[in-house]
């Protein structure tokens, strides 16, 4: 079956520890990801969602895998979009690998389906997102276009 993927790796002057609280703290999640955040107990088979704020359900899916801090594996739905909705349930796989003083990070999202509405329109955001974690966690300040949830949206 053909599939649409989206692959992303980043190194970041950080500690695994320190990038997989990142990812996984609504605390932290909120300043570089537009004021959102994830509300799971983090453990495998375990439903998860993202908060758009004020306090509405932005993502949905189900923790699939999880080894901290080496790897997390999420299916994922953008419920918010409706175009992107229909879509269903991609998989989102987060990597961490330890490299001298930094970590490599890559992000995989994958879909068993062809010209993915949600690919297209996650390849453009986990650029971003990540950039804003990296300088989050190298500076202790994220990029300002990543803090605030766009108005209208």
């Amino acid at each position: 079956m053909a599939n649409s993927k989206f692959v992303y790796v980043t190194y970041i002057r950080t500690t695994p520890e320190k990038l997989w609280a990142a990812l996984t703290e609504p605390e932290l999640q909120k300043q570089y990801w537009a004021e959102t955040w994830q509300v799971t107990d983090w453990k495998q088979g375990s439903p998860w969602h993202s908060v758009i704020p004020p306090d509405r359900v932005g993502d949905t899916g189900e923790v699939l895998e999880i080894d901290p801090p080496r790897r997390l594996v999420l299916s994922w739905r953008i419920d918010w979009i409706p175009e992107l909705l229909a879509e269903g349930y991609s998989r989102v796989t987060y990597e961490l690998e330890p490299v001298g003083e930094s970590v490599k990070l890559t992000l995989i999202q994958e879909f068993e389906r062809e010209d993915s509405k949600v690919i297209d329109a996650m390849s453009q955001g986990w650029p971003h997102i990540f950039a804003s974690i990296k300088s989050m966690l190298e500076t202790g300040t994220p990029l300002v276009e990543t803090t605030k949830w766009p108005e209208g949206m």
